[in-house]
């Protein structure tokens, strides 16, 4: 959510610099960087720190036209059918000493999908990549076997809490949150 809020920050700064009416830069000016906003900037001082993580630019999320295609490859298409499987987009297994979490719904519908992220007992959200999808194909979502396996493995019984963020390609977005229990497989 955080980097929702950054985005639209970025984005609000980027469309404000381009209505601002200033006269031409000097020479002198034009040699220096323009000025970070107030707020980021930090004190004079000998040797500057690194700037913190959450300062880092995030990776650009640009939103996708929505024609329906018919094949499920856009958010206007694939929105509907997760919004009723919401129940079914994580799995958990506890197999051979391992706790494997499953995404394989999730990536059946993803090419309307443009980032997964998966936070699991309350640590921080990580973005877990989606396989390509295969426009050229007559079924774009299919698993094949260069996409790899939909699934994490974790110590046995270490994963309580799974929380899901799906950005769609329309960059709206849905969370769901779900306990071992819901989704623990037999």
């Amino acid at each position: 959510m955080l980097d929702i809020l950054l985005f639209l920050i970025a984005g609000a700064a980027q469309s404000s610099q381009g209505e601002n009416k200033t006269p031409a830069p000097t020479e002198s000016a034009a040699a220096e960087a323009p000025a970070a906003p107030a707020f980021l900037t930090q004190a004079p001082s000998a040797e500057a720190p690194a700037a913190p993580v959450f300062l880092s630019p995030a990776p650009q999320l640009v939103a996708e036209p929505q024609v329906p295609s018919g094949k499920f490859t856009t958010a206007t298409e694939v929105k509907p059918i997760l919004n009723a499987t919401r129940g079914n987009w994580v799995a958990l297994r506890d197999y051979d000493g391992q706790d494997l979490l499953y995404v394989t719904h999730l990536w059946s519908w993803r090419c309307g999908l443009a980032q997964m992220t998966v936070a699991i007992n309350g640590a921080a959200p990580e973005v877990w990549p989606l396989p390509p999808c295969h426009a050229e194909t007559a079924a774009p979502n299919a698993i094949i076997e260069s996409d790899g396996l939909p699934f994490r493995s974790f110590p046995s019984g270490s994963v309580a809490q799974i929380e899901v963020e799906l950005i769609y390609d329309d960059l709206s977005a849905d969370i769901a949150s779900f306990a071992r229990a819901q989704v623990l497989m037999p």
